[in-house]
């Protein structure tokens, strides 16, 4: 009841003080230290903010880390920070654009080694509509085109692992759109940002009955501060700063799903370590056909 209660708050669930309240009974539930010890995990965007934590905290568990960003240069410092914050971690440098879909099938052609867990973290919010190098708007390209192909490629090497698509609690405020591309409707950079976080949980049900053999997880980390968050939304950061969660209470889930044991279920939206709904307001709710032609203009625009 109580933790019902803290998610339907939002202020209270999405906060730290949600996190505190509830990890209060996690210890016992924690993975291993070494519960991936001798695996391979590959996190995008994993620069800075919630996917440099993640990187870390993937490492502190065992795992080899690739360390997937745009520029190699451009992350050296973070990754020189990564090597200090987990001195014995391994930490490889890739490099790829996740928004560009010839990058991620060169990347692929790359990769031969067997992949225990994929964290689709790499995010975008521009303040225009933008497009991608293939013409798609481009947080829809970043968010839900890149990470389905990434995916699919990644299959053989994937088998029996773990993929999680980090969302964001801005979803419950819309509905699965028709425009997927934001060629008609006028553009908000948010606005767009929580529609391609919809269209995430929205297939991850889908993905998951697609890949049988894999867990596929979407999970949200409440409120964390993190150097996007500041940019992008300021006004909000500054309104919400006392409660702001640190990076780290934010990727808990994710190294949570990543690492415990035996796997949680597929096909699922969490939060806090806990499967939560995928809808609140009616006006966002969407029909298995909706679902449906979402999947296919995506499958499509990949050529898959």
């Amino acid at each position: 009841m109580i933790d019902t209660l803290l998610d339907r708050s939002i202020v209270l669930g999405y906060s730290r003080l949600g996190y505190g309240l509830r990890s209060r009974s996690w210890s016992a539930a924690d993975p291993r230290r070494d519960a991936l010890a001798g695996k391979t995990a590959v996190v995008t965007g994993a620069r800075s903010g919630l996917g440099k934590a993640t990187a870390a905290g993937l490492a502190r568990l065992g795992a080899t880390v690739h360390v997937v960003v745009r520029s190699a240069a451009k992350a050296a410092d973070a990754v020189a920070d990564l090597r200090s914050e987990v001195p014995g971690g391994e930490f490889v440098v890739d490099e790829c654009d996740v928004s560009d879909l010839d990058a991620v099938r060169r990347y692929v052609d790359k990769v031969t080694d067997r992949i225990d867990v994929l964290v689709h973290n790499a995010g975008v919010m521009p303040p225009q509509r933008t497009e991608s190098a293939q013409g798609h708007e481009l947080t829809l390209a970043t968010h839900v085109l890149g990470p389905l192909l990434l995916t699919e490629l990644l299959r053989p090497q994937l088998a029996n692992g773990r993929v999680i698509l980090v969302a964001s609690g801005g979803m419950y405020t819309q509905r699965l759109p028709a425009d997927l591309e934001y060629r008609e409707t006028p553009y908000k950079g948010a606005v767009a940002y929580a529609r391609s976080k919809r269209v995430q949980v929205a297939l991850t049900p889908l993905l998951a009955t697609h890949l049988p053999e894999l867990t596929v997880a979407t999970m949200h980390p409440g409120w964390s501060a993190t150097p996007g968050l500041t940019d992008s939304l300021p006004l909000f950061t500054k309104l919400t700063q006392p409660v702001l969660r640190t990076p780290e209470q934010g990727i808990d889930t994710t190294l949570w799903l990543a690492a415990t044991h035996p796997a949680p279920p597929s096909g699922h939206f969490w939060h806090d370590r806990a499967i939560r709904p995928t809808h609140y307001l009616n006006r966002t709710r969407d029909t298995a056909a909706e679902r449906r032609r979402t999947w296919e203009y995506c499958r499509a625009a990949l050529a898959l």
